[in-house]
């Protein structure tokens, strides 16, 4: 029997039909992120190593204040964003793994084209939102962690140094099963301090060895 924990889901299939339903609505900007990308957005907050003001995120999914229909559906929607952050902190604070809407599989297409990579898309806009605290420390494991999210995402196709592994299609099939992982090592990155080495003992001088001195017991 496997040890490996079942992805926990960040929001009930009703709560997330609501959500799509309201970002895919008239009533919100058409730069928007959709649900799609909202939840990576919420992920990559939940992970962040610092906390982010609500309102300079709510502005940043929204591109600006959506028309609500009321105070209550303000509420309803925030409420819901919250939620599906704050259930992501709690999931991976105990060690879990995110269950990601969609299925963890490209089948041969380019990553742009799928969930996944509109997934890994909002997950960076998640990053670029507070981009020196992520990389404040450690720069070159945080940019390590983060390369999976950077090739899927399709962001970074123009640099060369990502050409060689958007071009490898099984390491990018590889990488698209293991997000959920990939999150909680992010994670567990800005909260579990690094093993340092054990300080050494200091050797202990043998008992009356000081100079000047016999050995000890020895005859005046």
């Amino acid at each position: 029997m496997s040890d490996t924990p079942l992805p926990q889901p960040l929001l009930e299939d009703d709560e997330l039909e609501r959500l799509d339903e309201f970002l895919d609505s008239e009533r919100v900007d058409p730069d928007a992120l959709d649900l799609i990308s909202a939840h990576g957005f919420l992920v990559a907050l939940a992970v962040a190593p610092r906390e982010i003001e609500a309102t300079t995120w709510v502005a940043e999914l929204f591109h600006g204040e959506p028309a609500f229909a009321d105070a209550a559906e303000r509420s309803e929607i925030l409420g819901l964003l919250e939620k599906l952050r704050g259930n992501a902190i709690d999931t991976l604070e105990q060690g879990g793994l995110p269950e990601l809407p969609f299925e963890l599989t490209l089948d041969g297409t380019a990553p742009e084209e799928t969930p996944i990579g509109d997934w890994c898309a909002g997950f960076m806009e998640g990053v670029f939102l507070d981009e020196a605290a992520w990389f404040e420390q450690d720069e070159e494991t945080v940019a390590t962690l983060l390369l999976p999210f950077m090739a899927l995402s399709a962001l970074f196709d123009d640099e060369p140094d990502m050409a060689d592994m958007t071009a490898d299609t099984a390491r990018l099939e590889s990488l698209a099963g293991q997000l959920p992982d990939l999150v909680l090592d992010l994670y567990l990155h800005y909260r579990v301090p690094p093993e340092t080495p054990k300080p050494m003992p200091r050797k202990k001088k043998p008992a009356g060895r000081s100079p000047g001195k016999g050995k000890p017991g020895g005859k005046r």
